[in-house]
């Protein structure tokens, strides 16, 4: 009886053992995967966001402001019909994280077959919607001073684009939920930024250049949904088409369908916070005003692509984490990554406030400047909206969305308050709804809402992160300030000499910030000392 029981603990310390080895293995990897998909994702960025900026002014410079904000104006109102996806990839994603960790691969190919019948039913939708839209193009655009035709064409041109993605592009999302993300980039992205070269030299050297900027987004956007599609094809041989009908796989996966309509609410939030606000600006101001804000815009959205690029590639990582292991190592990495996103927000932010305008006068020249206020509250929204996402990331791996209040008050105080401002104090007042609205919800609601359902810790764990962060980056700001003021450094006359300052300044803030938040026992030092063991 006794070597029987001996046998028992030592075969119980085995499994034990085992299921450790199983930990390591599963954490090493997801380390693994997270390099690589940032890796990638930050070099196309990079060649893509250099491409973004010198396009932009030839783009200016051979068609004008006013093309540029007709561009932007048709593809807010095509991203307003594109609410219909319903947030499905979402739902998709996070549903996947647990059956392809487990090699579950029947289920796999059914939930993605399910996502097939719902995306063919959405794009006919959208064709459907885009045709009744069309015809009221002569009233949306009548202040316009361009041929109609031009409105037309460019949202016909966005429109095939969006469509390729409910037809052909859809399987990726296995690629992204199985942390290779890096895959879908360096097959779609790589042709995006041959796209963009096409682009320019048609616009530089042909007289019918908006005409052949139209027909290249068209063409290029064909060659990346069959890029993507054979790659996933690769990635993935396991995935099939399921043989159960429409009808069975949706009362089968019955709680992905509620998820969906969960996440429908979120996808509108979102919508009215990144695509309403060029609409109410073109509303209450102009075309013209509409192109100076999307050039600030695009620096804007360019470290907002270099966030998703270098942290996107950890949302599958976390959905694993949050499924394999226990809530303290879960709080652990939480407190890593909120610590790594502020102090890259802060430095990133604090740059862009400090040389926007100077970067836009070398670029595109002081004519498309903003004034300063309109910059800070510009810069303010970006920084909440790259924090938020910390607590985003582990709201969706627990597939915590059922709280739909959360996002229809955030977009009825967007909208509401960039209606009422924007009346009174034109494009600050419109950016200043925005801004409330992301205080109140995402980072203040979100974070408290992950806490009490996710971590299931006490929400004053995440204020007290918070004010911390906050006062050291206020401090480090206040110090790096009175050192510039009392050190003066000539006015850069280059694009070069302001790149080369830029560099030299931010180094040392971000030197002097990432100590401050090392010394004092913040995320950041568990970060950097898993570096350093890894």
């Amino acid at each position: 009886a006794g070597g029987e029981t001996a046998g028992k603990i030592n075969e119980y310390f085995v499994k034990v053992l085992y299921f450790r080895r199983l930990q390591y293995m599963a954490s090493v990897s997801r380390i693994r995967q997270s390099f690589k998909n940032s890796t990638v994702a930050l070099a196309l960025f990079t060649v893509n966001l250099i491409l973004q900026f010198y396009s932009r002014k030839i783009f200016l410079d051979y068609l004008g402001a006013e093309v540029l904000g007709l561009n932007t104006t048709a593809s807010n109102l095509l991203q307003f019909l594109n609410l219909a996806e319903l947030g499905i990839s979402s739902a998709v994603g996070f549903t996947l994280y647990r059956p392809l960790a487990c090699d579950d691969y029947d289920t796999v190919s059914e939930v993605v077959s399910l996502q097939r019948h719902l995306y063919r039913r959405i794009a006919f939708f959208i064709i459907g919607c885009s045709a009744v839209l069309m015809c009221f193009f002569p009233w949306i655009f009548a202040k316009i001073t361009l041929p109609l035709w031009y409105a037309y064409a460019a949202f016909v041109v966005f429109l095939i684009s969006a469509l390729l993605g409910y037809f052909v592009n859809y399987k990726q999302v296995v690629l992204t939920a199985n942390q290779q993300e890096y895959k879908v980039q360096y097959s779609y992205k790589s042709i995006m930024i041959l796209k963009v070269l096409v682009q320019v030299y048609a616009l530089k050297n042909f007289d019918s250049g908006y005409v052949c900027w139209l027909v290249c987004e068209v063409l290029f956007a064909i060659l990346g949904s069959l890029s993507l599609s054979r790659t996933t094809a690769k990635a993935a041989p396991y995935l099939r088409k399921s043989s159960k009908k429409f009808d069975e796989l949706k009362k089968q996966y019955a709680d992905f369908t509620i998820k969906i309509k969960q996440l429908f609410f979120h996808k509108i939030s979102g919508f009215v916070l990144t695509q309403t606000s060029p609409l109410i600006i073109y509303a209450y101001i102009s075309l013209t005003e509409v192109a100076l804000y999307d050039n600030y815009m695009l620096m804007i959205l360019g470290v907002m692509s270099l966030t998703n690029a270098i942290f996107n590639g950890l949302d599958a990582s976390i959905g694993n984490l949050v499924s394999t292991e226990k809530t303290d190592r879960i709080m652990s990495i939480f407190e890593e990554l909120f610590s790594l996103r502020f102090f890259y927000a802060s430095v990133l932010c604090f740059a862009i406030y400090l040389y926007a305008s100077d970067f836009v006068t070398f670029w595109i020249g002081p004519e498309y400047l903003l004034s300063d206020s309109t910059l800070s509250i510009m810069v303010a929204i970006l920084f909440l909206n790259i924090i938020r996402t910390s607590a985003g990331a582990f709201l969706y791996a627990y597939q915590l969305v059922y709280d739909i209040w959360a996002p229809i008050a955030e977009a009825t105080i967007n909208l509401g308050l960039s209606l009422l401002l924007g009346y009174f104090y034109g494009l600050n007042g419109i950016l200043t709804g925005v801004l409330i609205s992301i205080v109140l919800i995402p980072v203040l609601w979100k974070a408290y809402f992950a806490f009490r359902k996710g971590f299931r810790r006490p929400f004053g764990i995440y204020i007290r992160t918070l004010v911390k962060h906050v006062l050291l980056t206020a401090i480090a700001m206040w110090v790096f300030s009175y050192v510039r003021i009392c050190v003066p450094v000539p006015s850069a006359q280059s694009m070069f000499g302001l790149l080369s300052e830029g560099v030299i300044s931010m180094t040392i803030f971000s030197l002097f910030l990432g100590a401050l938040l090392y010394f004092t026992n913040s995320g950041l030092k568990l970060f950097v000392n898993r570096l350093i063991k890894r």
